[in-house]
């Protein structure tokens, strides 16, 4: 063999392992090809069947809304099918001593309770020396003029203004500042441009002849104030005093006991059907307060929540928002079951016809049977329980500082 001839084979031997290197790869390629479209095949499968699931666990989970507040109770509030002295275990609260220091009132608070009562019961002084001052409400006539004619609306006797209030236009209040009761003062405003109340008044000046008949007091916590006011409480200021000390106490010891027991007490089995309801009860809470929200900021211009979990704190899908919703139902649901095991191992009842004739007595027949409408008498009985028959049954004792023991009064 020529030379020559040797290098065409040699020529014609790289060409058919170069076109066999070609098949090789492009065989690799389409085999590529074919995993690639496996695996994304697969992968959009396994989102689907993902986002299936996710929505059919949602539907599974979701909680119905519920406005039976009587649902899954009996007629006199206890929960419904459970025995409540296995289902929880309560708190070890016959021997408990609250330390006296924890639930006494404090000398703040007494006297901010006070002033309030005082506050409530300030009377018009017309007492010359006294002088009006930024924050004091007085009582005034006075006649409004515009070009020396009397106007509509203008004019009021025995009118009670807060001075600051800004309830009057322009500095109309601040005018009477430093004034003093029986003068008579002439105040001048001028109406805004703007002024929608009568628009045959806007932008025009205006003179008020006012009368400064007098400026209301905030009377002393005497003896005599007592008698002519809180007679039904007490007959002097020092016991009145020990009223309000008492009411603070009450309610700072049944503060501690409520959450004493509540934290001491130990669930071991809820019940699935009241769980259930009390779960839709409070989604329904939730949507109302959800509506009134976008109402409130329709009205505004403001961007409404489109889902109920879009308004709470922290929760930020509907899957978060269950287990939020399980549980506050929870939470509650262990509250009324500590009520009813208290008030079972005491051996209380309720007389729901002695109940419903004094909501009847002290707030009338319609109030009582909207009352039934919308909650049901279980649920009356069961929120009369845990507020009458509940912690105040407790047998305790509070430990003074100085040894003195006391009961929960009545």
């Amino acid at each position: 063999m020529s030379k020559k001839q040797t290098e065409e084979l040699s020529k014609s031997k790289a060409k058919r392992q170069e076109r066999q290197k070609e098949v090789s790869k492009a065989k690799r390629h389409k085999l590529i090809g074919k995993i690639v479209g496996i695996v994304v095949t697969v992968v959009i499968i396994a989102a689907i069947v993902a986002a299936v699931g996710l929505q059919i666990y949602k539907v599974a989970t979701r909680t119905t809304t519920s406005s039976d507040f009587s649902a899954g109770l009996n007629e006199d509030g206890t929960i419904a099918d459970i025995d409540v002295s296995k289902s929880i275990t309560l708190a070890d609260y016959e021997n408990l001593v609250v330390p006296m220091s924890e639930v006494q009132a404090t000398d703040e608070e007494v006297d901010s309770d006070i002033n309030s009562t005082l506050s409530a019961n300030q009377e018009v002084s017309d007492d010359s020396s006294l002088e009006i001052a930024d924050g004091d409400k007085v009582n005034i006539d006075y006649v409004g003029t515009t070009d020396g004619e009397e106007f509509e609306g203008g004019s009021a006797t025995g009118y009670d203004l807060t001075i600051g209030s800004n309830t009057f236009i322009d500095d109309f209040e601040t005018q009477l500042i430093g004034h003093k009761p029986g003068e008579e003062v002439t105040v001048d405003v001028t109406f805004p441009e703007d002024y929608s109340t009568n628009t045959e008044l806007a932008g025009k000046d205006a003179s008020f002849a006012v009368t400064i008949n007098g400026i209301y007091v905030t009377p002393e916590l005497t003896d005599e104030f007592v008698q002519a006011h809180l007679s039904d409480q007490a007959s002097t200021a020092e016991e009145y005093r020990q009223v309000v000390k008492d009411k603070f106490y009450k309610q700072h010891l049944e503060d501690y006991l409520t959450n004493y027991v509540d934290e001491n007490s130990t669930v071991n089995s809820y019940p699935k059907a009241y769980l259930k309801n009390v779960k839709g009860l409070l989604k329904y809470d939730d949507e109302y307060t959800l509506s009134y929200y976008n109402q409130m900021f329709s009205q505004y211009g403001v961007d409404t929540y489109e889902n109920v979990w879009d308004s709470k704190d922290g929760i930020n899908n509907e899957i978060e928002y269950e287990r939020d919703l399980t549980k506050r139902a929870k939470e509650t649901v262990k509250t009324a079951m500590v009520y009813q095991a208290i008030y079972e191992k005491a051996g209380l009842s309720i007389d729901m016809d002695a109940y419903l004739a004094d909501l009847t007595e002290t707030n009338g027949e319609d109030y009582v049977n909207n009352m039934k409408t919308t909650y049901g008498t279980a649920y009356m009985a069961q929120t009369h329980m845990s507020a009458v028959h509940g912690i105040r049954s407790l047998p305790v004792r509070t430990a003074h500082p100085r040894a003195h023991s006391r009961g929960l009064p009545n």
